[in-house]
């Protein structure tokens, strides 16, 4: 698979929320960088997606590859979903936040991922305000230092 093809299969699988296909396309050295406080690995980011996919049932990232340069694809999201069930952000410190039946919508996010070897190795999202999963719980209310 060329490097637009594996970042679009990835983008499907997380979509899809099959993240067995997901972790298969990531590098044991992957690195989630952006709208977290701090670079998160392969697991970690396995652990956030389907938080977020099991408590945004109705989640659309609405991804769209917008062009390869080489290894590096570049990416937009505008994730929309409405928060139905438990979101569980321990990871960050944040506990486990209760249901609150909201809508979220994020602005549209661009981002670079980049593949050696057909495996993800890094997923870069630009920092905008509103965003990511700081955006997600701001609209849902959630109050913290770091959102």
């Amino acid at each position: 698979m060329d490097a637009k093809t594996t970042v679009q299969t990835l983008l499907d699988s997380v979509q899809k929320a099959d993240f067995e296909q997901a972790k298969s396309l990531l590098s044991d050295d992957f690195q989630f960088i952006g709208h977290i406080p701090e670079p998160i690995n392969r697991d970690a980011w396995l652990r956030m997606s389907r938080s977020l996919k099991k408590a945004f049932p109705d989640l659309d990232y609405r991804f769209h590859v917008e062009g390869a340069d080489g290894n590096i694809v570049r990416i937009s999201a505008k994730l929309k979903g409405t928060h139905t069930n438990e979101l569980d952000v321990s990871a960050m410190n944040m506990g486990v936040i209760p249901a609150t039946k909201k809508s979220v919508i994020n602005p549209n996010e661009r981002g670079k991922v980049t593949v050696r070897s057909g495996k993800v190795t890094s997923w870069v999202v630009e920092s905008i305000a509103g965003g990511g999963m700081m955006g997600i719980l701001g609209q849902l209310g959630v109050k913290s230092s770091t959102v």
